[in-house]
């Protein structure tokens, strides 16, 4: 299917005809001018130096535009995580760059900065290139669009594949004396090449399910993009949730687990239940007790089956080990699960809207195409929406596969191998590994071999634990002095499709952040993810376990949030965050359950408190604080 529409050359590149333009003159702080806390002296010595500001680069890097991450990392980075930030950086740069190309969009470049990950999108501004890349592009995008659901079909399978090989992966201490089958089996190869090579296979399952992660993701922003660029031209001053209402309303993997849980709650109903689940907070306890009912064994079963898969569901955005998923936190699920025999036991009907969703998207679009004005709009139009719709499922799907289900389980694998280092005596805390880098981990293990093979005490024994504490002491600092938003100099264009759809960072956000238009006091702007406008006492949410705080009617408020806190969503009037696009995670799910978002406000979460009465426009993008929560 060619992608074409007003405002797309006829080689489907999305055009920077009519983006805003930076105010001579404007700029963020330095990224060299930002200073290192007191009490974190040498944080750099925790990560890799390709990922950290140098002297060498300091004209290139002064001159670019840094924004600060914190939709994947929050926090000042564990030097083990830095693997996901790390993966990324390769896996989607190269497939705006060397794998399509997506024309007018480079690679996003990374560093770190007093621990936190700055990101900056690079973009193609030679007209010669980009028309020499959108020829690449066409052939090979236009393969995959053509072969769209048959390709995801694979996609899948190779997902699925490379998650039952992570299962596979085992680690264990080194045993006293190597087994008796090494030696009659005439192995070779023993105990500690196995341990070598198992954390290989770790690493390396990691990036392979990296790589698939943006295999097709990119191509999926890609073609809403130009849906949107078309929609933009044909009708102006249409809105951003406006387009994306016409492809929503679509069934997608990342409400399956909170399905489960409504489906759970259905059963315990049947079954008389009820009062065992409401009258237990602790999941233990609630699990205790329904299993000594005699209708139990039914839920219980029907409970193990949901698990596995579908509680593989991180807290937060599956790049960090601290976000622990469902499976091994069950209070999320489990309080959603009481607020859903709750409404059940109320007549209730705790069904997800989608018939009005389906509804709506019809009826917009029908609306929308009588306003085109000739059968070759009509047909460009019915085309890019229809591509839109087919590849939106994998845009959100990818998520659950790669983020919640894999990640989870990798996250799982690196503290079984914690407890290796611990058995050894290297570590106190299986959690203690996190503050060592992955390649560190490698001559940890060798080390480890050493004194294995030797019976010589190995150095990690005593040269890791004051180190870790050293690193723990700095990043207890870093956290407690956040970061700036945005770092060096605003770009001309934004045309890197993720920084736009998942960030939310375009030329308009990026003038309001340098206050060019300036706010009112009490007032925030961002995307108008979700339509719809409401009233209520702000919940602030920086960590994850705070979502047990949430009350009926509450704003969220929150830099992010992760699709596992989709049961909380029927507990909120509205949502409000720092950062994302018409297309980040926030913004779909409010669309999906029918409740107002403003979403990429920059500040939402250090200018609102909680129990502030606010205002949330998501018809305008607009934020009002109403009452103080003095008042």
């Amino acid at each position: 299917m060619t992608l074409t529409s007003p405002s797309t050359s006829s080689d489907g590149v999305p055009s920077s005809e009519g983006a805003a333009e930076a105010v001579p003159g404007q700029r963020f702080a330095s990224p060299f001018a930002v200073q290192t806390p007191t009490g974190a002296e040498g944080w750099q010595s925790m990560y890799p130096y390709y990922a950290l500001l140098s002297d060498e680069r300091r004209e290139s890097e002064d001159g670019k535009f840094w924004f600060f991450d914190g939709m994947h990392n929050p926090e000042p980075l564990y030097p083990f995580d830095t693997i996901m930030t790390e993966n990324w950086w390769v896996a989607a740069s190269q497939m705006s760059t060397r794998v399509w190309p997506v024309p007018p969009a480079g690679g996003i470049d990374h560093r770190i900065i007093n621990g936190y990950l700055y990101i900056s999108p690079n973009a193609v501004t030679d007209p010669d290139e980009v028309a020499r890349r959108a020829q690449d592009f066409a052939v090979r995008a236009g393969h995959y669009y053509e072969n769209w659901d048959e390709i995801y079909e694979q996609w899948v399978a190779k997902a699925t594949d490379c998650i039952e090989r992570l299962k596979a992966i085992r680690f264990a201490p080194l045993p006293e004396m190597e087994p008796e089958s090494s030696v009659f089996e005439h192995r070779g190869v023993y105990s500690t090449y196995d341990l070598l090579t198992s954390y290989g296979e770790l690493i390396h399952n990691l990036f392979e399910m990296g790589s698939y992660h943006f295999e097709m993701l990119n191509l999926g922003y890609g073609a809403y993009l130009t849906f949107r660029e078309f929609c933009q031209a044909a009708f102006p001053g249409i809105s951003d949730q406006t387009i994306a209402s016409m492809v929503s309303g679509i069934d997608i993997l990342l409400f399956r687990p909170d399905d489960e849980v409504r489906s759970l709650a259905k059963l315990a109903v049947e079954l008389e239940l009820t009062d065992l689940v409401l009258g237990n907070e602790d999941p233990a306890a609630a699990l205790k007790a329904i299993g000594d009912h005699a209708n139990g064994a039914q839920w219980l079963a029907a409970f193990e089956e949901a698990k596995d898969p579908w509680f593989w569901f991180s807290t937060g955005a599956g790049y960090t080990h601290s976000d622990r998923a469902w499976i091994d936190d069950l209070r999320l699920p489990f309080t959603a699960l009481r607020g859903y025999v709750q409404g059940l036991l109320a007549g209730e009907d705790i069904r997800r809207p989608l018939e009005e969703i389906l509804a709506e998207r019809v009826r917009v679009t029908e609306e929308y195409r009588t306003y085109l004005p000739t059968d070759a709009d009509r047909e460009s139009f019915d085309g890019l929406v229809e591509l839109a719709r087919q590849v939106f499922p994998f845009v959100e799907n990818h998520n659950f596969y790669v983020e919640h289900w894999h990640h989870s389980l990798f996250w799982s694998k690196v503290r079984e191998l914690g407890d290796v280092f611990v058995a050894h005596g290297f570590l106190d805390d299986r959690e203690d590994l996190f503050y060592l880098h992955r390649n560190e981990i490698y001559s940890a293990l060798y080390d480890l071999n050493i004194g294995w093979a030797t019976g010589t005490e190995a150095r990690g024994v005593t040269y890791w634990r004051p180190e870790i504490e050293r690193r723990r002491r700095i990043r207890e600092v870093l956290k407690a002095n956040p970061p700036l938003p945005a770092l060096g100099a605003p770009p001309e264009f934004i045309t890197e499709p993720l920084t736009v759809m998942l960030w939310g960072i375009t030329q308009e956000s990026v003038q309001e952040w340098l206050g060019v238009d300036g706010q009112e006091g009490g007032e925030l702007r961002g995307v108008a993810a979700s339509a719809g406008k409401a009233t209520g006492r702000a919940r602030v949410i920086i960590d994850p376990e705070q979502l047990h705080e949430v009350e009926d009617g509450d704003i969220l408020v929150c830099r992010i949030t992760a699709p596992s806190w989709a049961p909380v969503f029927s507990r909120l009037s509205a949502a409000v965050s720092d950062v994302g696009g018409i297309m980040a995670h926030t913004a779909i799910v409010c669309r999906e359950y029918g409740l107002p978002a403003v979403v990429g406000t920059g500040f939402a979460t250090t200018s609102i408190r909680t129990g502030q009465l606010i205002e949330v426009d998501g018809n305008t993008g607009v934020v009002r604080v109403l009452e103080d929560v003095s008042a």
